[in-house]
């Protein structure tokens, strides 16, 4: 008894574990913390300091879930709340870290990287020699060089030994017209094909501290020096070429004349991001026109789609409706095309050269609208194609919730003497908008943010006249921040998209808690019917 009361012990539900399942889920768990710590190691030592920061939080919850008895019922949920914080809660914190940083074009690595990547660069120092080269490599994949200088002299190169004149080589063989040896040793000729798919042989040193040489391009091997070396006492990396110092501001590599290094990284720059967008032109040119077109397409949209869904819902609510199902089936299509196909075909048929609704209505009535010119006709027929591909979902939910209308209310509107329009406005409306309500403002705040249609369909345009910097008639919030920080001649600005993001972030977290409120209102409504 002794020995299985030994065996056993209690888990967070009162129930019974075997020391074999305890063994178990330990050594799980130090496997997992090795792995983290060991993960979390490696970012924080190259500086990638959030993602370092959020598997350490990560691990510890995992720690505290697991070994703590009071969170037991947690545990069953708890793979689903890792992949949470990793691919949701994580991307939105890193998003607000990299708002206020440089980070883009230019900036990408982090500083330990860059001080790498700068120090990499060789020179050759005054006096020292160049050659022509030819490749060689055995089986166990080592190299060798011969090499020839200008005044004709030759030497055979290994990895870490002194050059080897010609004269004093062994195991040449046969020489060819140029008086390169056709192999060394065990050690054969690299053709031009090889050497030019070949990445390590650039990287090795030939010969020794002292008279080691380095291949510098196809042709030419050549004794190099470091020509940068970094000062990490004064922060600072030292040209020893020319004797330049180069001391980071703001992410670069910058000397006291101003001169910059090309290997930038990323930094901290405070609210600089948010202060460019709001003193740029671009905040003062076009913004204002675009929020109010923002809105109003978002608005347009949701009313749109959700008029024509409800419409058809409530046409085919009636049972007795012939080939109701058959009908209804072939409206719910655009609902089964991948939206960017569905778009593309559209913009396609709104061509107003080649496009079919144009040839139609030519023929028709000798009109051929210019969709992609007019700004008006453009945002018309942005609304067409998302009034398209937004109605079968609300088709489909306000089906379900108009069969979930108890019928007696009708019956007794009936005999109260409500007429169709008023049992629409007083029972059908108000008990819907309960179900449906939250569902507008989830469209809504999609459709503030529906950067596919905007770019797939026409990019944004046609452009605004005069506009300071890119922008369209039809761009909407999400579109002109691309085009301000990835489409604007200056690289991307992944910092400057970031911060824009969150105050499209806060824009739409107002108007939707705005919203919310009258959904709140028409649930009162609802229970009060």
């Amino acid at each position: 008894m002794a020995v299985q009361a030994l065996k056993r012990f209690e888990t967070g539900d009162g129930q019974s574990a075997t020391l074999s399942n305890v063994v178990i889920r330990l050594v799980l768990l130090l496997a997992i913390d090795a792995f983290a710590i060991w993960f979390a190691v490696r970012a924080f030592g190259e500086g990638y300091l959030p993602l370092g920061i959020a598997i350490a939080l990560i691990a510890a919850g995992v720690n505290y879930v697991i070994l703590v008895k009071e969170m037991y019922p947690i545990r069953w949920m708890l793979l689903g709340l890792i992949l949470m914080a990793m691919f949701s809660i994580y991307p939105i914190l890193l998003t607000v870290f990299v708002a206020f940083t440089n980070y883009g074009d230019g900036h990408l690595l982090t500083k330990p990287q860059s001080i790498e990547q700068i120090t990499k660069a060789r020179f050759v120092p005054e006096g020292g020699s160049a050659y022509t080269w030819t490749g060689y490599s055995n089986e166990a994949g080592d190299y060798a060089l011969w090499l020839q200088s200008e005044n004709g002299d030759s030497f055979l190169a290994f990895p870490g030994q002194t050059l080897i004149p010609a004269a004093e080589a062994t195991g040449l063989g046969e020489l060819d017209s140029e008086g390169i040896p056709e192999s060394v040793g065990d050690y054969e000729r690299l053709n031009a094909f090889q050497v030019a798919s070949d990445q390590n042989i650039s990287t090795i040193q030939f010969g020794s501290e002292l008279d080691g040489v380095q291949i510098r391009s196809p042709q030419e091997a050549a004794q190099l020096q470091p020509k940068f070396a970094y000062d990490e006492a004064n922060d600072i990396i030292n040209d020893l070429e020319t004797g330049v110092s180069y001391t980071p501001v703001e992410g670069r590599w910058t000397a006291a004349n101003g001169d910059e290094l090309t290997a930038g990284f990323r930094a901290n720059v405070g609210l600089d991001n948010f202060t460019r967008f709001f003193q740029s032109p671009a905040f003062r040119g076009p913004l204002v026109r675009i929020i109010i077109w923002n809105f109003a397409f978002a608005f347009f949209s949701v009313f749109a789609t959700f008029a024509l869904g409800l419409a058809i819902a409530y046409v085919f609510n009636d049972p007795e409706f012939p080939g109701r199902k058959i009908i209804q089936s072939f409206l719910l299509i655009p609902y089964t095309i991948p939206s960017l196909i569905t778009i593309l075909i559209w913009r396609g048929m709104f061509n107003p050269q080649v496009g079919v609704i144009n040839r139609t209505l030519s023929d028709l009535i000798g009109i051929a609208p210019a969709w992609t010119v007019d700004p008006w006709l453009a945002k018309i027929a942005i609304l067409i194609v998302n009034l398209w591909l937004g109605y079968p979902y609300f088709m489909l939910i306000c089906s379900g919730a108009l069969q979930a209308i108890p019928g007696d209310l009708y019956e007794a509107a009936s005999i109260d003497g409500a007429n169709a329009w008023q049992q629409f406005y007083k029972i059908t409306l108000p008990l819907l908008l309960v179900a449906v309500g939250p569902l507008l403002v989830a469209s809504f705040t999609f459709n503030f943010n529906n950067f596919n249609i905007i770019f797939l369909f026409i990019e944004g345009g046609p452009p605004i006249a005069g506009s300071p910097t890119r922008a369209g008639h039809t761009d909407i919030l999400i579109s002109y921040v691309y085009n301000l920080a990835f489409a604007a001649g200056r690289g991307k600005e992944y910092g400057l998209g970031a911060a824009i993001t969150i105050v499209i972030f806060v824009v739409v977290a107002v108007i939707t808690l705005f919203q919310f409120r009258y959904t709140k209102m028409w649930e009162e409504v609802g229970e009060g019917v």
